[in-house]
């Protein structure tokens, strides 16, 4: 366990040299600790499992100053004349705080969080998309918002996930909030992320997709190399945020 919290995950052959016993016994372990929900199986060994299934009331006042670091590099991807779906999270909440003025952009949403930051935003032509909302994710899910995603093509989907990591690839806790998700990363020309480090090297429930459907990712400023490394060799283009700055008044 304390392998699988420095890194992310483990492998069955390396802790059988490490631990000089064979990879059966290893892999009774891991299958041991799975059944305990503390790691995800995967071929060849084991990663974390996703800490990340809170309430959206939780997570809204969880690590902001992280968050806004996140979605201020995030928003330096766009591009002007884009038509962009946001999807739910409190990190794109922070991320649409960040959209700069004048971009002229075109922006559709799920999540009434979001859509209510961006209302009369300059440049911005806004989008929701309605139905029920979810309580725990905080976004509309289900037949109708997916019938409505499906009519839409997009430039850029700004996606929101549960779990990240290079084989695995990017998981969700809920079903219906995978299946949006999946549908979204399909209809949309790039796919965008920024993820906290907490969620890195970890897996969901709900597998949306492979790592590969990412074509840049925004990472935490102290994001370990281990797990952003195979991201680089998936072909994920990686951009790290600043130093948050609460952490930055700490090291003055």
């Amino acid at each position: 366990m304390d392998l699988l919290g420095a890194n992310g995950q483990v492998s069955a052959s390396l802790l059988a040299k490490e631990f000089t016993t064979s990879e059966d016994t290893i892999r009774r372990d891991l299958r041991d600790l799975a059944s305990r929900g503390l790691c995800q199986r995967v071929y060849g060994g084991a990663v974390l499992v996703s800490p990340a299934w809170t309430s959206i009331q939780v997570r809204t006042t969880e690590e902001r100053d992280r968050k806004d670091a996140l979605g201020k590099m995030l928003a330096t991807l766009l591009r002007k004349g884009q038509f962009i779906f946001i999807d739910t999270g409190t990190t794109n909440l922070a991320f649409a705080r960040h959209i700069p003025d004048g971009l002229d952009i075109t922006v559709a949403t799920h999540d009434p969080a979001i859509a209510s930051c961006l209302v009369g935003h300059p440049g911005i032509e806004l989008i929701t998309v309605g139905g029920k909302i979810n309580p725990k994710i905080g976004a509309a899910l289900g037949g109708g918002p997916m019938r409505e995603i499906a009519k839409i093509s997009l430039d850029l989907f700004v996606l929101g996930a549960c779990s990240v990591d290079a084989e695995s690839g990017i998981g969700a806790f809920d079903f219906e909030d995978a299946q949006m998700k999946a549908a979204l990363i399909e209809g949309a020309g790039s796919t965008v992320l920024a993820v906290q480090n907490k969620k890195l090297g970890t897996v969901a429930t709900h597998r949306i997709a492979a790592i590969n459907v990412i074509a840049d990712i925004v990472v935490e400023a102290d994001a370990s190399p281990s797990l952003t490394e195979p991201l680089l060799s998936k072909g994920v283009r990686v951009h790290y945020a600043k130093q948050a700055q609460s952490e930055m008044a700490d090291n003055a």
